[in-house]
């Protein structure tokens, strides 16, 4: 597959952007990434500096592989990280356009590669479970609803790629805080911590620059674990009942 690519390279942090054109020679087997792994070897055999991108488990776990192509975070497939993306999505003599993350809180900090260190800095604002628990239970030692169970998991499926702040029109992380605010709520062992945890982590992403959400719910569909708008909705119901706790 002879493949068009026009890719953002941006030496530095405070360097000017700009897209660079190249070529490369795909098999349709190949995934995203290995397709950006043989431009690379391209480039160091011209002599030429490789472009930067994220990537670490490349098993769709991650989520490091954090990218826009053609205006999708992750790509054109629904529920699927870029890792996950395979060439035969395409066709020989495609174009295909990439960038990075575009959001204020998501700095650039070389080529594809962008500081999403934000993110840990909203969930260390409360985004987990600190009361003493002991060792680990048996399992079925403490009950709990398959419905909120199964809601809980849903929501703990969260990544943290950050692709909701890369498709939403106002770079809001509102999925992200819900999913984090909404898996713990839903859990025995996270309600000792309620009435904290959502003005915490509203406070934190409010603190970090993100966008406020406007109920776009680009965010969902570009989730690559397709979690739901619904979390945002139970995120706003904590964020009310903590405002009325007594602390």
């Amino acid at each position: 597959m002879d493949i068009k690519l026009k890719i953002w390279r941006q030496p530095g942090p405070d360097q000017a952007g700009f897209f660079e054109d190249h070529r490369v020679e795909a098999d349709p087997h190949m995934s995203f990434l290995e397709m950006l792994d043989v431009l690379n070897e391209q480039l160091l055999v011209a002599g030429k500096d490789p472009v930067a991108f994220d990537h670490d488990c490349r098993e769709g776990i991650c989520g490091a592989c954090s990218m826009v192509i053609d205006g999708h975070p992750h790509g054109p497939r629904a529920g699927t990280t870029t890792c996950q993306l395979h060439m035969r999505e395409y066709h020989d003599g495609a174009e295909i356009t990439i960038e990075p993350w575009r959001a204020s809180a998501f700095p650039i900090i070389k080529d594809l590669v962008v500081d999403r260190s934000a993110f840990d800095r909203i969930q260390q604002a409360g985004g987990y479970v600190s009361v003493g628990t002991g060792s680990a239970p048996d399992a079925n030692t403490i009950p709990i609803g398959k419905r909120e169970l199964d809601e809980a998991f849903d929501y703990a499926a969260c990544i943290g790629c950050g692709a909701c702040v890369a498709a939403c029109p106002n770079a809001s992380s509102m999925l992200f805080v819900a999913s984090k605010v909404a898996h713990l709520s839903l859990l025995p062992q996270g309600k000792v911590e309620r009435k904290h945890r959502a003005r915490k982590l509203v406070a934190a992403m409010d603190a970090e620059g993100f966008g406020s959400c406007t109920n776009h719910g680009e965010c969902s569909a570009s989730c690559p674990k397709s979690i739901s708008v619904d979390a945002i909705a139970l995120l706003n119901r904590e964020f009310i009942r903590a405002g009325l706790a007594r602390d």
